[in-house]
């Protein structure tokens, strides 16, 4: 156990995103935090020099960025492809002035992607005065190179409804860095749509891959047994375990959210 001081919890967002060279050495990319954005009610003192404090106790190179950007705001293929959300890395509060090319660009220098397959925006609740503005990681995930899991909203009740159709619409229509049609499963959303205070954002998506399992979200709702199960096809091998989230995403986030891995040295 490593104790240090914190603003937050979500080590997804303030903490490094780790790499792996080509010839196996790790490294972990520090991004720049400001608070989602520089939100009102956001302080990073602390959460903002946790990149390298977490890189230099696990004894691996730190690729220092200029860019903001948090963990929770991409998902990638290992193979080159990276999944973005335009109200994230592009938001006047993180980054004004960059361009989709220079995010791109940096996104190369640090990650080694080529190919950015970039949705329009993420889940309606995240725009709330307490959101990420549109992280990916409660949207769409790899769960293999070539298959993207996808938060399905079923329920035209529910505003995500109308994200969920264009993002598979986007999705269908995007090919990743080999150049391959992608494969779109759909995870149905928690049939609760409303927890007292607006519209859920509770999601499947946001579950944590670990060796030999996946820690998934769930929240007592009756959909939970079925669309863990299509986590669990889409990870055959992996023992998929469901955990409540709910008091996570009262706070704002999951369980991808709170969590970071990092790779065998």
């Amino acid at each position: 156990m490593v104790e240090a001081p914190l603003d937050d919890a979500w080590m997804r967002d303030i903490g490094p995103t780790f790499v792996v060279d080509g010839d196996g050495s790790p490294a972990a990319v520090d991004w720049v935090f400001n608070g989602w954005g520089g939100q009102e009610w956001a302080a990073w003192e602390h959460d903002s020099r946790i990149g390298a404090v977490v890189a230099e106790r696990a004894g691996v190179r730190r690729i220092g960025s200029e860019m903001v950007n948090e963990g929770g705001g991409l998902h990638v293929d290992g193979l080159g492809t990276v999944l973005l959300t335009e109200t994230v890395q592009l938001d006047p509060g993180r980054n004004p002035g960059m361009t989709k090319a220079d995010v791109e660009a940096e996104l190369a220098r640090t990650i080694g992607t080529r190919t950015c397959i970039w949705l329009p925006r993420g889940l309606t609740r995240d725009y709330d005065e307490f959101g990420t503005r549109g992280h990916v990681d409660i949207v769409a995930t790899f769960a293999d190179p070539g298959l993207v899991l996808l938060h399905w909203q079923a329920d035209p009740a529910h505003p995500d409804h109308e994200v969920s159709v264009e993002l598979e619409r986007v999705l269908g229509a995007a090919r990743d860095a080999q150049g391959r049609a992608l494969e779109v499963v759909r995870v149905p959303a928690p049939r609760t749509l409303d927890d007292g205070d607006g519209w859920v954002d509770w999601s499947y998506i946001n579950h944590y891959v670990c060796n030999g399992g996946v820690v998934a979200c769930a929240f007592e709702d009756p959909q939970d047994e079925a669309s863990l199960a299509v986590l669990a096809a889409a990870y055959p091998g992996r023992r998929v375990v469901g955990v409540d989230a709910r008091p996570l995403f009262e706070r704002g986030g999951g369980i991808h959210c709170i969590t970071q891995q990092q790779p065998r040295l």
